[in-house]
């Protein structure tokens, strides 16, 4: 998962204070252990940790930019890993992308947002995990690379804040060069990674490239999202570099 983007927690604390007419308040519908709280406003969501906004479900274009980049051109066999569940669009869109043969395994460290996700946030994206090509992990995506070694043909990480991770500082080891080895060997020879960023990241984006991959940095929706694209660098593209 990852922080909320910035429209989401200011849409958040107007609603707080009621300022604004004709403005429903957010309502508390939900708690769960570490935490973790699911707040509703009419057909509106947020998941709050600590009190602090992680993610809302107003703007998702490019949760599902991820999707569709991260899926184009794949066999229709592919066998992919979304990391970080959220509200379930990013899933969606793979489904969506992906042919009935394909398989979608689900890395999310939450039970409480996996819940969620089986209840009153199925509807969102039309309820994803109930998809047959769907196999869910309820562990940490770190954990779910780590055991898959050679198994993905594309692995779509939209997890905390992108490479700013905001909400645990466990998430900073899965954009190091740790973690990144640990993707690169949970992919298939012609296999890619794909992490969803905030805005862009020039350190990060230098970092994928010394980790041995090709990158290509692609805009995603609205304001400055973006996803990088990365797949194992080719011998001539070493000879370049």
């Amino acid at each position: 998962m990852r922080a909320a983007r910035v429209s989401a927690a200011a849409t958040f604390g107007a609603g707080k204070r009621g300022t604004r007419r004709g403005v429903k308040p957010w309502t508390s519908i939900a708690t769960a252990p570490g935490g973790y709280e699911l707040k509703r406003r009419e057909d509106e969501f947020l998941v709050l940790v600590h009190g602090k906004v992680l993610m809302g479900s107003r703007s998702h274009a490019s949760e599902e930019a991820l999707a569709r980049i991260g899926c184009e051109g794949l066999p229709a066999r592919a066998h992919i890993l979304v990391g970080g569940l959220g509200f379930g669009f990013t899933v969606r869109a793979a489904l969506d992308a992906l042919g009935p043969l394909a398989r979608v395994t689900v890395g999310e460290v939450s039970p409480a947002v996996v819940e969620w996700n089986r209840g009153v946030l199925a509807p969102l994206a039309s309820a994803p995990l109930e998809d047959s090509r769907v196999t869910l992990e309820v562990a940490a995506v770190q954990r779910v690379l780590a055991k898959s070694r050679g198994a993905f043909d594309a692995v779509l990480l939209d997890v905390d804040n992108g490479p700013f991770a905001v909400s645990a500082a466990d998430n900073d080891e899965l954009y190091a060069l740790t973690g990144l080895a640990v993707a690169q060997a949970a992919l298939k020879r012609t296999g890619r990674l794909a992490f969803w960023s905030a805005s862009p990241d020039g350190r990060f984006e230098k970092q994928l490239r010394f980790a041995g991959l090709d990158v290509k940095r692609v805009p995603a929706g609205a304001g400055q999202h973006v996803v990088y694209l990365a797949r194992h660098a080719s011998t001539e593209g070493h000879r370049r570099r």
